[in-house]
């Protein structure tokens, strides 16, 4: 059997549980970055945990997916305001998504989903 799809969520403000349990309901790994600023570490936590994609929460909906493209190089999708927006995002391959503040589980669910669907696992 393969792998689960190992997500990374960074909040500004240090939330993220909800979208956590959402991606845990689509058979995935989340790991939530603790604390304030947590956005800005998206990158860091994702290329020491090898993980398959990450989102990134903060007002403007991009600085924590900015600062991992930046350094890393990960496709970004930022500024998103829906799930849907997310979904598609996650088919055209974007492994770092910003959003404004969404912390709510269908996010996790429907994108780990659409990752699962789009990656075969």
């Amino acid at each position: 059997m393969s792998e689960k799809v190992k997500v990374v969520i960074g909040d500004r403000l240090g939330k993220g549980q909800n979208v956590a349990k959402g991606v845990e309901a689509a058979g995935g790994i989340a790991i939530v970055i603790p604390g304030i600023g947590a956005d800005m570490k998206l990158g860091d936590v994702m290329h020491q945990e090898q993980a398959d994609f990450g989102i990134s929460f903060c007002g403007s909906g991009g600085a924590g997916a900015v600062t991992a493209n930046t350094k890393y190089k990960y496709p970004m999708e930022f500024g998103l305001r829906s799930v849907d927006a997310g979904v598609t995002a996650i088919r055209n391959g974007k492994k770092v998504i910003g959003f404004g503040f969404m912390d709510i589980e269908e996010l996790g669910r429907r994108l780990t989903e659409a990752y699962i669907q789009t990656n075969g696992r």
